[in-house]
């Protein structure tokens, strides 16, 4: 569809609210929603439900786009598209159940926390509760903060009060090597008055992918070190890309 034509038609549709306008609009661009659900194919969804939640957003464009912004339409619906697919993956890999020994160690290490407090009027620290089970320090964290679930989306509280948040709202799209490489440099630009002891702890543990463990010996620190750290480098920036992306 010529450009001239189609930001006539949103006008149109944007005045009469005409569902025939709209209809016409949806199959010149369902070709969009169709190519954006392909890229997601293989990733435990069906290419059917990925074309149906592409399409619904497309109508969803369409009622919202303004014709009157200078934008073409093609740029303001592929990431409104992207965007509600990666959404319907968030929902549905939400709560993802825990391995079996990770919820019972979890299970273990309250019990033995709340002994231990009411033994010594204290609470145990990490080493301690690994200690006592025989496990390492990593497995009682992750054990403990999870509470027998993993939630994806929703930020975890760490012994110390404080709150972390998943990476996965900062990371984008695999496939998308414009937007990895927009998320990139925004990522380099807000971490910028970073210390060298956290842009290091981002470096092993997001870019080398180490353990908790493995980045601790690194850095010649604790892992409940890293742990804490970490979580403060995540609220930061979560609070800092809310304003950017």
């Amino acid at each position: 569809m010529a450009q001239d034509k189609a930001i006539e038609l949103f006008r149109l549709y944007k005045e009469s609210g005409d569902i025939r306008i709209r209809n016409e609009l949806a199959e010149q661009y369902l070709y969009i929603a169709d190519i954006l659900a392909k890229k997601f194919v293989g990733r435990g969804v069906e290419y059917d439900d990925l074309k149906q939640i592409a399409s619904y957003a497309l109508l969803r464009g369409i009622d919202r786009f303004d014709p009157d912004l200078g934008m073409q339409f093609t740029t303001f619906i592929t990431p409104t598209i992207t965007g509600e697919i990666k959404n319907y993956f968030r929902d549905k890999a939400r709560m993802i159940k825990l391995p079996r020994r990770l919820s019972e160690l979890g299970i273990a290490a309250r019990k033995f926390s709340t002994e231990y407090e009411t033994e010594h009027g204290v609470k145990p620290t990490i080493k301690r509760i690994a200690d006592a089970l025989s496990v390492s320090e990593e497995d009682v964290v992750k054990a403990l903060e999870t509470g027998g679930v993993i939630s994806l989306d929703k930020a975890s509280a760490a012994d110390d009060g404080e709150e972390s948040t998943p990476l996965h709202t900062l990371l984008a799209d695999r496939e998308d090597k414009y937007e990895k490489f927009e998320l990139k440099e925004t990522l380099l630009a807000e971490m910028r008055d970073f210390s060298d002891t956290e842009k290091a702890l981002v470096k092993y543990r997001y870019v080398d992918e180490l353990s908790q463990s493995e980045t601790a010996k690194r850095l010649g620190v604790s892992q409940m070190f890293v742990s804490r750290m970490e979580r403060k480098i995540l609220l930061k920036l979560k609070e800092r890309l809310q304003n950017v992306l």
